[in-house]
């Protein structure tokens, strides 16, 4: 049971009333006769137990896009049904409207419809609907809450997709299908063509040039069905906002723009999110739907306030990645996150994979480097030129052993490594 404003409001006026004839006849006539308007009320609302509720809509949408959701309401009761109705979603889900009036004669049935535009990933879940029937004074309702459980996904957004359309035209470049041919080197046989000046000598096939009577060369492509296994860091440097957003978010989004290119090149990528223990895995998928499996895998993934277990991540990587692949990993260059925990490992897994790193860098730091006005400013400006500094040297000691690295700001970061795995392809190292 639930009293309304419109009990109170009735209640302040009795009280006026016993007020101005201050006898006890008088109170109990207002308090008896507001008790039998309540009771009745609450006599002549409609149940709410008996009612059917059930849900539809969307179950997941993209973060920062809008998710529509419906409740269902059948009023099976002989009483008309005058109703405010709740679905409880948490804040962040920022549910539109957040409660509605409904008015249902005996019988009948109505469908409300909210709209979600949550500001976080993950899932964003409804358990209960309450109900609050009004009688037909409206001074008291009838309360209750049904067990209908809806949850929305939120997606990782994909803003990188806008680069998918460039980087598809240079793989079609590397991979033969423009009439252009290129000369650079690869791995996969494609085809036999006469010898021109400046190619290589020692693509000549001299068998097919004895059969044909003419110089005869081997072109080649870059080779298909490569496996990429991607790596994400959800360690506490991952928490990290860098212009805005988390560095997590800016891997997700390079991740995505990766898994797009190398499947339509025919390549095979894995995915394992990792800090002290394995968040998500996804391996195995088939190309036509391992973005959606990778979306779907990161949407709930949130950073770890705790610090990676670099030896835990290099065991979980060698157990997976069973044959050479190219290992590429998305985390900060933290210098002692670098040196004390990945590089010892790092011998071992160069030895059997090529390792790329990639990560997210801080244009605030090269501004920061650039000011001179006054005392303040320069004292930022040492800070910043020490931590490019202590970034370059990380970086020169991870390519020293062989790792290859990729670090640019978030806006620039799926681009990049996107741009970095095309240049692997066109060398022919992967």
């Amino acid at each position: 049971m639930a009293l309304t404003g419109r009990a109170g409001a009735a209640a302040l006026a009795g009280a006026l009333v016993v007020l101005g004839f201050r006898t006890l006849p008088a109170l109990l006539a207002v308090n008896g006769l507001l008790l039998a308007a309540i009771v009745t009320d609450l006599i002549l609302a409609a149940g709410v137990r008996r009612l059917r509720i059930t849900r539809s809509g969307d179950t997941r949408v993209l973060l920062g896009e809008t998710a529509s959701v419906s409740v269902t309401v059948h009023n099976p009761g002989p009483r008309p049904l005058r109703a405010v109705v709740r679905a409880a979603w948490q804040p962040s889900a920022h549910a539109e409207p957040g409660r509605a009036r409904l008015h249902l004669p005996a019988g009948g049935q109505a469908t409300l419809t909210s709209g979600l535009t949550p500001d976080r990933r993950g899932d964003k879940v409804s358990t209960v609907i309450i109900v609050r029937s009004n009688g037909p004074m409206g001074l008291a309702a009838r309360q209750g809450s049904h067990a209908v459980r809806w949850t929305v996904r939120v997606l990782p957004p994909f803003g990188s997709r806008r680069h998918l359309g460039e980087k598809l035209s240079q793989l079609r470049q590397l991979d033969g299908q423009h009439r252009s041919l290129l000369r650079g080197p690869g791995t996969e046989f494609d085809s036999l063509r006469e010898y021109v000046i400046g190619d290589d000598v020692r693509s000549i096939d001299w068998r097919a040039a004895a059969r044909r009577g003419d110089v005869m060369v081997r072109t080649w492509r870059p080779e298909r069905d490569r496996r990429i296994l991607v790596v994400l860091d959800t360690g506490r440097t991952s928490a990290g906002r860098v212009g805005g957003i988390p560095r997590l978010d800016a891997s997700m989004d390079a991740t995505l723009l990766l898994t797009a290119l190398a499947s339509r090149a025919g390549d095979r990528v894995d995915l394992i999110a990792f800090d002290r223990r394995v968040r998500a895995r996804v391996l195995g998928a088939p190309r036509s739907s391992v973005l959606a499996s990778f979306t779907t895998a990161m949407a709930p993934l949130e950073a770890e306030l705790t610090e990676t277990d670099t030896a835990a991540m290099a065991s979980a990587v060698l157990t997976v990645a069973r044959r050479r692949c190219l290992v590429i990993l998305l985390t900060d260059l933290n210098p002692a996150v670098i040196e004390e925990g990945l590089l010892p490992r790092l011998g071992t897994l160069v030895s059997r994979n090529l390792i790329m790193i990639a990560a997210v860098a801080d244009p605030r730091l090269t501004e920061m480097a650039a000011a001179r006005g006054d005392a303040a400013s320069m004292y930022d400006a040492a800070a910043a030129e020490g931590a490019l500094a202590q970034r370059q040297r990380i970086s020169s000691l991870l390519r020293r052993q062989g790792v290859l690295v990729v670090d640019a700001p978030p806006d620039r970061l799926p681009s990049a490594l996107a741009d970095a795995y095309l240049a692997l392809k066109a060398s022919g190292r992967l």
